[in-house]
């Protein structure tokens, strides 16, 4: 019995704490690239004091939240009609509009990305329709900017957002809401003092499942974004495989998964709390 419940913490601590720990020592060590290894390990807080006092550092922090930000909203409000229709929907066709919704990920994620390259570039299949229907002769293009990042974040993470919501509106009680509309209130006032506050956790988790890897995301800003969409993920990378300073780019490898680990336990440690009360 000690044996089973003993294999998850293993796991955890080869495949989770030990990189963990690498990466941090790395992260207070001194590059140095004309030696082997290229970092002299060290007790060196100048890599972290840089993440939050150097211009390019900060401006891809709050440039990485603001999007991520923007992104959750938007997946938000387009998700939550989404979930509200799945879940109203005839038994039988929730499953077919729910594995529409999963649908996406039956294709690598690299190739859905370039897929709207094709469709956002200049002679993308967008500015084709446009100049055909002659709504615009001359239409500009998308692909570049930071339109393009938002507009690939919310395609990406959405069924992270519609699924959560889903779980949580699915277990509602209908009768709440005939109840409300028998006291005369309108379908606005139903929707919100009844439904909006009852899927209140499957908000939470949707935004937190949405948030949390775009606030990192790498592949949509290098691909879809401009050389002016600057996020903290792009940096990491560069730092790491075009200036090979791993200590800096350890340091924000740290401070992410900081940054990202906090929602998570304050978001726990707050149902654990709702769970407690009578």
């Amino acid at each position: 019995m000690r044996a089973v419940i003993a294999l998850p913490f293993l796991w955890l601590a080869v495949f989770f704490l030990l990189p963990f720990v690498l990466v941090l020592a790395i992260a207070f060590g001194i590059n140095a690239p004309d030696s082997a290894p290229p970092v002299e390990l060290g007790w060196n807080l100048g890599n972290f004091k840089l993440l939050f006092t150097d211009d390019l550092y900060v401006a891809a922090w709050l440039s990485s939240l603001r999007i991520a930000a923007t992104s959750m909203l938007a997946a938000l409000l387009l998700g939550y009609p989404m979930a509200y229709a799945i879940v109203r929907a005839r038994p039988e066709r929730r499953p077919i509009l729910l594995m529409l919704v999963v649908l996406p990920f039956w294709t690598s994620f690299l190739i859905r990305v370039y897929a709207w390259m094709g469709l956002l570039a200049e002679n993308g299949i967008l500015n084709q329709v446009l100049r055909w229907s002659g709504l615009d002769a001359h239409p500009g293009t998308i692909l570049g900017t930071e339109w393009a990042v938002h507009l690939g974040i919310v395609y990406g993470y959405l069924p992270f957002m519609v699924l959560p919501l889903y779980a949580t509106l699915e277990k509602l009680d209908w009768s709440l809401l005939e109840a409300a509309a028998d006291l005369g209130a309108t379908p606005i006032e139903r929707f919100l003092t009844v439904t909006l506050p009852l899927s209140r956790p499957g908000i939470v988790a949707g935004c937190l499942m949405v948030f949390i890897p775009a606030v990192g995301e790498f592949v949509i800003p290098d691909l879809l974004g401009g050389t002016g969409t600057l996020m903290i993920g792009k940096v990491l990378w560069d730092e790491f495989f075009t200036n090979a300073d791993w200590p800096i780019a350890s340091a924000v490898a740290i401070c992410l998964l900081v940054l990202l680990v906090g929602p998570i336990a304050l978001f726990q440690r707050q149902q654990a709390k709702s769970l407690e009360r009578p």
